[in-house]
């Protein structure tokens, strides 16, 4: 009988817990305990295996740029020459060209005025030039000098005047012993300390261009070519009679030849020394003939 009434008390405790469960659901209002048709049904979407899944898609950067090729540097050019040659004009008589660039210096001789030196440069009030094939000075005081210009020509035409330039003061010696006999046969008893007319123009010709001038004015004069006297230009030899010769026929004219380098001046040697100056009046009235032989 007790066991009875035992059991029906718990079956009671257990109902009235099940109750109050109930009570405290309902007021939540989210039991736990839903209609399948009231709740959205969410399908998962499919995902690969974790060790098959592809990285993200990267773009590759691009190869950098090689770095330009550097230009190629070109061969030096040189220089180009003057188109002009530079000059010591004398300005004043009996100007000493010296040994130094100084007072202090020997002089070599004296010059006269309205001659051309070669100019090679200018230090300290001094023109460095040539004077009897040896480097010289001059004041370059403009009381006494100063700098003349005369257009270039061709690379053989300056060679033979550069040659000429070393030798201006040399002395004239009339039948001084030449280079060679007209057909490059070296002559015994030739030196640079003195010349006349034609053997300056042998030398200088055979030295600067190696072209062979025959031993005489009168032989040298048949040499090249013939030039008009309105077309001579820088590098020409010019012919002309003298005093003595003037009244002679042919040939026998002829009496003294020099180098033309431009504005009226030539180079060249008569009675004194080898120098450079304008061609007076009273030379042009002996003018003969004009040869161009380079």
């Amino acid at each position: 009988m007790k066991k009875t009434r035992f059991a029906a008390c718990v079956a009671a405790i257990c109902l009235g817990c099940a109750a109050l469960a109930a009570c405290g659901d309902n007021n939540r209002g989210d039991s736990l305990v839903t209609d399948p048709e009231d709740v959205e049904t969410v399908v998962p979407l499919p995902q690969p295996p974790a060790d098959t899944q592809e990285p993200p898609v990267v773009e590759p950067l691009p190869d950098p740029a090689p770095d330009p090729e550097p230009d190629p540097v070109p061969d030096p050019v040189p220089d180009p020459a003057p188109l002009r040659a530079q000059y010591v004009y004398v300005r004043s008589d009996g100007l000493n060209v010296r040994a130094g660039a100084g007072t202090s210096f020997a002089s070599l001789g004296t010059l006269e005025k309205g001659i051309l030196l070669q100019l090679n440069g200018t230090e300290n009030g001094w023109h460095e030039t040539y004077y009897k094939n040896r480097k010289a000075y001059v004041s370059a005081n403009t009381k006494y000098t100063s700098v003349t210009l005369l257009d270039r020509g061709e690379s053989d035409v300056e060679n033979v005047i550069e040659e000429g330039l070393r030798l201006l003061g040399v002395p004239y010696v009339y039948g001084a012993v030449r280079l060679h006999d007209g057909k490059g046969n070296f002559l015994k008893g030739f030196t640079v300390k003195q010349f006349d007319c034609s053997s300056l123009m042998q030398y200088i010709f055979y030295q600067g261009a190696g072209k062979l001038l025959d031993v005489t004015t009168r032989t040298q004069i048949v040499q090249g070519k013939e030039v008009k006297k309105s077309e001579i230009k820088r590098g020409d030899l010019l012919f002309f009679t003298n005093a003595s010769r003037k009244d002679k026929v042919g040939l026998e004219r002829v009496g003294h030849v020099a180098l033309y380098l431009g504005d009226n001046y030539i180079l060249h040697t008569a009675s004194d020394y080898a120098k450079i100056e304008q061609i007076s009046a009273t030379r042009w009235s002996y003018y003969l003939a004009a040869k161009r032989v380079l």
